[in-house]
C-alpha cells in the first residue's frame, strides 16, 4: 500500500460502482471489489472517475462512497468531477475532512469548458478545497480541455499539493507531458490514466502509477504488465520484450477502456468474471448490443487462454 505522498504510483483500478436491482448503489459491494482489489497488490483505488459513473450518481451517493470505502481500510483517491465547481471543490473538502489519500482533479465540464481562465478558477478553487491533499490534474481529450505546462506550474507554484498528472490521451499526449511537466521535477508524477498506454507511459515517458480500467477484472494479469513495465525502465532487455508481448494480447480488452461504452464493456467483462453485482446499470437502457457482448466474451476467452500458455512457456523457459 501506498504511503499519501506517493498515492499515485503503482497500479490503481478506477472503480465502477455497483447497481442494485431498484438502481441505486450497491455500496456494500463496492467495499467489498475496493478491498478484494487491494488485496491482490493494487496499491489504492480511485472513486468517482468516469468509470464509477459519476455523472449518474448524486453527491450524496458519492461521498457515501468515498466514506464506505475509506471505513473498510482502502486507500481512495476520489475524482472531483462536476459540472457546477461548488460542487467540485465540496466534493474535494468532503474527500479531505472523511480521510481520502489523494484527489484526481477533473476539469470543468460543459460550462464555459474550453476557457483556460475559468479552468483555473475550478482548479485553484478544488485545491483550496483540500489543502495538503495530494492530488493531480486528470488530463483527458474527452473533458473538452488539455492541461498544458504553463496553466500547470501557475496552480503548482500556489498549490504544491498538486503532485502530478494523469494522462489519459495518447502516446503524443503522454510524450508531451513528459517533455514538458513531469519530466521538470523529480517530485512531480506522471500517471498513464488509459490502458492501451502503459508500456509507453511507464518505459518511454517515466510514468509511475497507472490508473486502470481492464485491471478491474483482471487485476493480477495487469499488475504483472506493470511490474515488466518498471523493470523494462530500468533498462530489462527481456522484461520489455515480454512486457510488449502481454500488453499486444490485452490491447483489445484494453482498447474498451478509450470508447464512449467502456463501463458497460468492464461491467459485463466482471459479470463474466463471476461478479454478478456488476450485471445492472443506473439507466436501465444503458446496455451492450449482442454483437457487442459476443465480442467482448470472445476477446475476453482469448486472452485468458493466452494467457495461460504463455505464462507456461515463460516458467518453462
Amino acid at each position: 500500500m501506498a504511503s499519501d505522498r506517493h498515492i499515485f504510483s503503482g497500479t490503481i483500478p478506477a472503480l465502477m460502482t455497483p447497481c442494485r436491482p431498484d438502481r441505486t448503489p450497491d455500496l456494500d459491494a463496492l467495499a467489498r471489489k475496493g478491498k478484494d482489489l487491494v488485496a491482490e497488490g493494487m496499491s489504492a483505488v480511485v472513486y468517482c472517475g468516469s468509470m464509477g459513473d459519476w455523472p449518474l450518481l448524486s453527491d450524496e451517493e458519492r461521498m457515501e462512497g468515498v466514506e464506505r470505502l475509506l471505513a473498510a481500510g482502502v486507500p481512495v483517491i476520489v475524482g472531483t468531477g462536476a459540472q457546477n465547481p461548488k460542487r467540485a471543490a465540496a466534493l474535494a473538502a468532503h474527500a479531505k475532512a472523511a480521510g481520502a489519500h489523494g484527489l484526481m482533479i477533473i476539469p470543468r465540464v460543459l460550462s464555459r469548458g474550453s476557457s483556460a481562465a475559468a479552468q483555473e478558477a475550478h482548479f485553484s478553487g478544488i485545491l483550496e478545497a483540500a489543502v495538503d491533499l495530494p492530488s493531480v490534474i486528470y488530463n483527458s481529450p474527452y473533458y473538452g480541455f488539455e492541461t498544458r505546462a504553463e496553466l500547470f506550474f501557475s496552480l503548482r507554484g500556489r498549490y504544491p499539493h498538486l503532485v502530478g498528472f494523469k494522462e489519459f490521451g495518447g502516446a503524443q499526449s503522454l510524450t508531451y507531458a513528459a517533455e514538458h511537466i513531469t519530466g521538470q521535477a523529480p517530485d512531480i508524477t506522471l500517471m498513464v490514466g488509459v490502458d492501451t498506454q502503459v508500456v509507453h507511459g511507464y518505459v518511454n515517458c517515466g510514468a509511475r502509477g497507472a490508473i486502470t480500467g481492464i485491471g478491474n477484472v483482471l487485476p493480477r494479469e495487469v499488475l504483472h504488465l506493470v511490474a515488466l513495465c518498471e523493470k523494462a525502465a530500468g533498462g530489462d532487455v527481456p522484461a520489455r520484450r515480454r512486457a510488449e508481448e502481454l500488453d499486444a494480447a490485452l490491447a483489445i480488452l484494453s482498447s474498451f477502456d478509450e470508447g464512449t461504452d467502456l463501463v458497460l464493456y468492464y461491467k459485463y467483462l466482471m459479470v463474466l468474471e463471476g461478479n454478478p453485482e456488476y450485471a445492472l446499470h443506473f439507466n436501465a437502457t444503458d446496455a451492450l448490443s449482442a454483437g457487442q457482448r459476443h465480442y467482448a466474451e470472445n476477446q475476453l476467452r482469448l486472452f485468458k487462454a493466452w494467457y495461460a500458455r504463455w505464462s507456461k512457456e515463460a516458467a518453462a523457459a
